[in-house]
């Protein structure tokens, strides 16, 4: 049972709000004091007076911390807050309440540990009318993985009452079966009551029967221009000659190409449309694992033939190894392999998620792409699946390691290799779009990198564990890639060759930023909202205008308005080609 203090919440809302502002000043030096002191004690772990230590003496080496990016968002400070660090329990951020600001739904705590400890994790919510039970992205048991990892605690108001609502997230440790601490972490949000106007039931009627009838009249309107927009097209095609269509990005010359900025709406003008947009909804898997290991039977092999050797990136309960495959019939020769697999406590939609998405680009062939080879599905086992190694591995690792050492990189990346490596993604998009294949999910995180600059798309199987950041929740219990996707995505679920020239041009502000995270500053539940009205992602910093002008045009509100990938790796390789010409 959880030890919280019961808080007392007046129903006048004019006292919530005097309770609300009284937390600004009261919060924030108590924030400071145990921020100071904490830190002091943090370096001096053998302090009793302000820390404890996990129970046992095998210093598991846990980490339970809130990084700069989170401390920022909810205290306005440039600071790491540690819960947990190298074993030591820091009880002064134990003990403090942290107020969650009203707009804020979701916490992220960062944790990972050397050896194995298991954890069970729970929610108590007082007030439970003013909020909802929490939810996390991971199970409520399981094992702390061994390299940082975030994970996420969503905090909705129920929108029923005005009110404060204190939040205790408990996370049990267990290092063996007598030696465990429990760590409790306290919120508190306060959570307004939707405002509804009310309306009579004539008042109803008559904007009902007011509304219906100006729909009438504008679709009379738009059907009447567009029955005179095709005469008049029939008329010109008759005493025109064709003189070949463009294959660039190129504007007609009645419209001036205005380029997009963080707060400027979208005035991009349009390109060459295309002829027939095949869309797919994005719907939720009902494939069982009986199925999913029926569909890669033909490539399955035996699992005595794969080495794992070191663990390349690790999430909540999927991994991805650097491994030796064996040759089938000289057993003195050997491969790499990338090999994706998950750990003992994944649940089977979780397995069956993962061999399901890796086939998205089997049997496909292309240079610029990366399909599975190989699958392992042997029974009593976790299944793995095997795809040819490529030396430096994930797009996004590579680009943010490039922004770390950028300074003393011996091998600097320059704007020609990035429009490079733009080009080469646009390749395997404009052959996925020719076999009308949709990806869904294009970005950097989802394609890896050799020692040579050669890109190569992949499936995005396990990418949502291992980039849980990049995925949100919207309330139908399915995480998706909200800021890459296009706002018909967004609002109808539907996908097409247009939504992933959307991606693209998101991947393509990804590798001019070096592997940052686009718009980062919105809320993801606001994302459809925001693109409706315009609004698009800054200009990174020395982005040439002619690049951005081309990832400007991928996002065009009109699916039908962006240009194909043809289009765009004509317009990128001349574009390379001038970078060249001034080096």
């Amino acid at each position: 049972m959880l030890g919280l203090s019961r808080g007392s919440c007046s129903p006048s809302v004019s006292r919530v709000w005097q309770n609300w502002l009284s937390w600004k000043l009261e919060d924030f030096f108590i924030l400071l004091l145990f921020l100071l002191e904490g830190a002091g004690c943090l370096a001096s772990p053998a302090s009793p007076s302000s820390t404890t230590g996990v129970n046992g003496n095998n210093r598991p080496g846990i980490n339970v911390y809130m990084n700069v990016e989170e401390v920022k968002k909810l205290l306005g400070l440039d600071a790491e807050l540690f819960y947990v660090r190298d074993d030591t329990v820091n009880n002064y951020a134990l003990s403090f309440t942290l107020p969650v600001p009203s707009e804020t739904n979701s916490l992220h705590f960062t944790w990972h540990s050397r050896t194995r400890i298991d954890y069970r994790l729970g929610f108590h919510v007082e007030n439970p009318i003013a909020m909802n039970q929490p939810r996390s992205n991971i199970s409520t048991q399981g094992e702390l993985p061994h390299v940082p990892s975030v994970f996420r605690v969503d905090l909705f108001c129920s929108g029923k009452i005005d009110g404060e609502a204190i939040v205790t997230v408990q996370l049990n440790l267990t290092i063996s079966a007598n030696n465990y601490t429990v760590l409790n972490f306290k919120r508190r949000k306060m959570c307004y009551k939707k405002q509804i106007d009310p309306t009579s039931s004539t008042q109803v009627f008559y904007i009902s029967v007011s509304v219906c009838c100006i729909v009438i009249f504008l679709v009379a309107i738009i059907l009447a221009i567009l029955h005179l927009h095709s005469m008049k097209r029939v008329e010109m095609e008759d005493s025109v000659s064709d003189t070949g269509s463009s294959q660039g990005l190129s504007q007609p010359s009645t419209q001036t190409t205005q380029y997009l900025r963080a707060d400027t709406p979208n005035n991009a003008a349009p390109v060459t449309s295309y002829p027939s947009l095949r869309i797919e909804k994005n719907d939720l898997r009902s494939v069982t694992l009986m199925e999913a290991k029926a569909k890669v039977k033909d490539i399955a092999i035996s699992r005595e033939r794969v080495t794992l050797m070191d663990v390349l990136q690790e999430g909540t309960f999927g991994r991805i190894f650097h491994g030796f495959l064996l040759d089938e019939k000289d057993p003195t020769k050997e491969k790499q392999v990338f090999v994706k697999t998950v750990k003992d406590h994944a649940s089977e939609v979780q397995v069956t998620m993962m061999l399901t998405e890796s086939c998205k680009l089997r049997g496909l062939h292309h240079r610029n792409l990366l399909p599975i080879s190989h699958v392992c599905t042997e029974d009593g086992q976790k299944p793995m699946v095997l795809l040819p190694f490529v030396a430096w591995g994930n797009l996004k690792l590579f680009l943010r390691q490039c922004k770390l050492a950028e300074a003393n990189n011996p091998q600097a990346i320059s704007q020609q290799d990035l429009v490079y490596m733009a080009i080469q993604i646009a390749c395997g998009m404009s052959y996925l779009a020719r076999r009308e294949v949709i990806h869904k999910d294009l970005a950097a995180r989802n394609c890896v990198i050799d020692d040579n600059m050669q890109v190569k798309i992949t499936d995005n199987a396990l990418a949502r564990d291992l980039f849980p950041m990049d995925y949100h929740c919207l309330g139908d219990n399915e995480n998706r890639p909200v800021r890459w996707m296009a706002l018909e995505s967004l609002l109808n679920n539907d996908f097409s060759s247009a939504s992933d020239v959307w991606a693209f041009g998101v991947t393509l502000w990804e590798l001019m930023t070096l592997g940052q995270t686009p718009y980062v500053d919105i809320d993801p539940f606001e994302m459809s909202a925001y693109l409706k009205d315009g609004y698009r992602i800054a200009q990174p910093i020395n982005c040439p205008d002619e690049l951005f002008a081309v990832m400007a045009c991928c996002w065009a509100l009109d699916p039908e308005e962006r240009p194909k990938f043809q289009q765009l790796v004509q317009c990128l390789t001349e574009f390379h080609a001038a970078l060249g010409a001034y080096v």
